[in-house]
């Protein structure tokens, strides 16, 4: 089954907040993480994930440092500031509405 763009790009938001919620990460890791979560269903890129980090670096949400891995190759971590921990609480309350209102309808 392939997930349909809009529906993605609604959802990415609330996922990648989600992910960091638990604990810094950086852009491979999330990938991983958003793939294992969906079973394989949503196979991000590259170009969908750093945008999106970027963006919410810019509004306060996240926020970003360089650090060397076990491989010695710099990675960008991102983790949620207390701006972002309101964005999903906010964000968590709109999805739940939704899929509530998904869920009476399709009973």
């Amino acid at each position: 089954m392939k997930v349909g763009k809009d529906l993605v790009a609604a959802s990415a938001t609330p996922i990648v907040l989600g992910i960091l919620a638990d604990g810094e990460s950086y852009g491979y890791a999330i990938l991983q993480r958003i793939a294992a979560l969906s079973d394989g269903e949503l196979a991000w890129t590259d170009g969908m994930l750093y945008p999106l980090l970027h963006r919410l670096e810019r509004l306060g949400a996240v926020e970003s440092r360089w650090d060397v891995g076990g491989n010695g190759r710099r990675r960008k971590h991102y983790q949620l500031t207390p701006d972002g921990k309101a964005l999903l609480a906010e964000q968590r309350q709109q999805w739940q509405v939704v899929t509530s209102t998904l869920s009476q309808v399709w009973a």
